[in-house]
């Protein structure tokens, strides 16, 4: 399908506004540490060039650039864009944020040292476009690393619930296909020379009940926020059921909180230098 095509553009519109929606910089505050730890362990030189696709409100952006690496992010949301902005000026961090589509990067071929993603790129409708976009950009030699949710654990069985009550565009394959090794290695094949998939458990904690977790997703996770909106009012009230449901099956707290573990694939790959 071309780009110019009004199918495609209406997905991207779409895109566009569920991610606008809400406000997904008050989610993110309570995955930062996810961030923080696949910074760790990526091995930041200083003035290493490096690439946040999909970079949210910076929360891989601003600990790579606090490790030295000279960082440019991009995201499809402008008011992301402008949050990432606002931490990187609070932290005096010279970051360059811009707003940009992981499927059709502005960046040069071989720009950059490092390219990563979490949580961000696997949410592309033509995954095969964003994986050659990603490939093209690093250069010979340079790493793309990625954290994509897995299929068949919690992320990845609440996007299921959120979809049997909001179907998602006809023809877009699931976000968490970007978990599954399998998938990985047939889109991350072209002109890559090694590539590596583990799986890595992380911990999502709020510190109130599952009921005020599923109200705070509603109110500030986009997917959920725009979802939400589709239904009637009986509609609505499914979906919440089937969310407090889901989040009651995973929660190891036992003292009013929530604490769940979810588990993403860490996709290490090294661009061929031939």
């Amino acid at each position: 399908m071309a780009d110019t095509t009004p199918d495609i553009q209406i997905i991207k519109d779409n895109m566009r506004k569920t991610w606008m929606a809400g406000d997904f910089g008050e989610v993110a505050k309570f995955i930062q540490h996810h961030a923080d730890d696949f910074i760790a362990n990526r091995h930041i030189t200083p003035d290493l060039q490096l690439l946040d696709v999909a970079c949210g409100t910076g929360n891989l952006s601003i600990p790579a650039a606090r490790a030295g690496a000279s960082v440019t992010g991009i995201d499809i949301a402008d008011n992301l864009i402008e949050q990432a902005r606002n931490r990187a000026r609070t932290e005096g961090l010279d970051i360059h944020f811009e707003v940009g589509d992981a499927e059709n990067l502005a960046q040069p071929d071989a720009a950059f040292d490092m390219v990563l993603s979490m949580y961000g790129a696997m949410f592309a409708p033509r995954p095969e476009r964003a994986a050659a976009e990603m490939v093209r950009v690093c250069r010979p030699g340079g790493t793309i690393a990625m954290a994509n949710w897995m299929p068949e654990t919690f992320i990845g069985d609440m996007f299921k619930v959120v979809g049997r009550h909001a179907p998602p565009p006809e023809g877009v394959p699931s976000p968490a296909l970007w978990g599954d090794p399998d998938t990985v290695s047939q889109r991350l094949r072209e002109g890559i020379s090694e590539l590596s998939t583990t799986p890595v458990t992380v911990i999502i904690e709020y510190p109130f009940s599952v009921p005020d977790v599923v109200e705070f997703h509603r109110r500030f996770f986009g997917p959920i926020e725009r979802a939400w909106a589709r239904l009637t009012d009986d509609e609505r009230e499914a979906l919440r059921h089937d969310l407090e449901v889901h989040w009651h099956r995973y929660n190891e707290a036992t003292d009013g909180s929530t604490r769940v573990k979810a588990q993403y694939l860490q996709v290490v790959a090294t661009r061929a230098t031939s």
